[in-house]
């Protein structure tokens, strides 16, 4: 998926200002540079003047941001390294942290859109790259997850 597909979706969930983001995003790397004028670029649509893309830097600080923000910072323990290729099993690894969901809230946020998905197939998303049962999340199940989770955090 887009990286700024995620991104617009995360800031539409939370109903977070350019300002926000840019403050999350910091919270994982207070060295990162980030200004209104980027994000305001990442935010809009592919087609619309001004348009830039998201690198997978900017969407590991910003999720990892998320994580602290939500959750606070893990106490005595190092920053994490950050990502630097993202993949759509690390946003949906990182999404399962930062709103603290266990299994049964993963499969209600696939089923609030109507696209359920078996538990084996969601374990799959969580392995490891090498082992045999892993599998790639795929643009439309990332998709779908996060329509369904804006549903849930929205409506709570």
């Amino acid at each position: 998926m887009i990286n700024n597909d995620v991104l617009r979706s995360i800031r539409y969930m939370l109903d977070l200002s350019d300002t926000m983001v840019i403050d999350i995003a910091k919270q994982a790397n207070a060295d990162l540079v980030l200004d209104r004028t980027q994000i305001q670029s990442f935010l809009k649509k592919e087609d619309e003047p001004g348009f830039a893309e998201c690198s997978d830097v900017v969407l590991a600080h910003f999720l990892d941001g998320l994580v602290i923000h939500r959750r606070g910072p893990a106490p005595g323990k190092p920053a994490r390294p950050v990502e630097k290729r993202m993949t759509n099993n690390i946003v949906l690894k990182k999404l399962r942290v930062a709103f603290e969901l266990q299994d049964a809230d993963m499969h209600q946020a696939f089923e609030e859109v109507g696209f359920p998905v078996s538990k084996p197939e969601l374990s799959a998303f969580f392995r490891q790259a090498d082992h045999r049962n892993y599998r790639a999340c795929g643009d439309q199940i990332l998709r779908n997850f996060l329509k369904g989770l804006t549903l849930m955090v929205r409506a709570a």
